[in-house]
This record gives C-alpha cells, structure tokens and sequence, in this order.
C-alpha cells in the first residue's frame, strides 16, 4: 500500500469517529504523529540507496523529535503499522522502534509497546489486527497480541493474548473473550 493510501486509511479512521477535515488536519495531534510516522517509514523503508536515505532522514528525524515534543508520541521510522490506524487522545505513547502493529488498531492515550525479558525471551509485541489498546496500558516483552484482543485501562501485559480476548489487569489476565468489537 502507498504512503498516501495509508495516510487515507488513516484519515478515513478518524473521520469514523465524527471529526471533520479542519479538525483532523490542524487540531488532532494523533494525526500529526502518523503523517509523520508514514513519511518517515516510507523513507526508512523505499529508500534503498543509503546516502539518499540518511540525507532525507536526518530531516525526518528532527520532525520526528518536533512531533514527539509537541505530541508526547513517539513512534520511530522503523516501526511497522497496518492501515486504519487510530490514535485516540494526546500524548504519552511510546512505542519501541521494532514494534509490530497490524491492520485497524486503535490506541489510546499513555501506551508504552516496548522491549522486556531476558535471553531468548527478550522482545517486542507483536499486535495483530482489530485489537484496542486502553489508556495507560503496557505492552511489553516477546509475546503476541492476537487479532480482535482489548487490552484494559492500565494493564501490564507480559503473556500473550488469545484471539477475542479481553484482559485486564496488573499483571494483565484474561476476564472475557468478548472482543475488541465495539471499541474499534
């Protein structure tokens, strides 16, 4: 998919959710973040020939540290994201730059995705499709988040998560297998 059908998906998401083109564009600091991300990521990605690249990221990097001290997101050039995604709210989302997120996500404010573990079980999350990520939530270590999971308000989760699952909790543990239907 190209840059630009991305950043139409993406559009097309936060315009799901009632807000219009001058709301989205100049007041939705989430948005400012993922043209950022899929600029920098097309880069980071396409730009095969290394002195062009490191020329066009030394640039998207300053953008990139711009928009993490504007938005409180940071979500380096690396990471993988599906189409459709959402940021809900404002600031205070870090994600690891070796993070996977795929199709029709939906995150909400003060997320960490990040690395955790040790030996052969240090890692990164992968996140599947469909899945809804609650405010203040963590992420962290080699595990898989499964299609259509919710993750809960200011879980820690360190195991993996069924397909359906519903979890809540420090540590996070399963209470439902209701799905993320409704949320995303």
């Amino acid at each position: 998919m190209s840059v630009f059908k991305l950043i139409h998906s993406d559009y097309k998401k936060y315009r799901k959710y009632g807000a219009n083109f001058f709301v989205i564009l100049f007041l939705t600091q989430g948005f400012w973040a993922l043209i950022q991300y899929r600029t920098a990521n097309f880069f980071y990605t396409k730009v095969k020939w290394k002195p062009l690249r490191l020329f066009f990221m030394f640039f998207l990097y300053i953008w990139q540290k711009a928009i993490e001290i504007t938005t409180g997101i940071s979500i380096p050039a690396s990471v993988t994201i599906g189409h459709s995604f959402y940021i809900a709210h404002f600031g205070g989302i870090i994600m690891n730059s070796d993070t996977i997120i795929g199709n029709n996500c939906n995150i909400s404010q003060g997320v960490t995705i990040g690395v955790s573990g040790v030996g052969e079980n240090r890692g990164v999350p992968i996140i599947g499709n469909n899945v809804y990520i609650g405010a203040n939530a963590v992420i962290a270590g080699k595990i898989t988040i499964n299609d259509n999971s919710l993750i809960g308000a200011c879980s820690l989760v360190v195991s993996d998560v069924i397909e359906n699952g519903v979890v809540v909790g420090v540590p996070a543990v399963l209470v439902s297998e209701k799905s993320s239907k409704g949320y995303i």
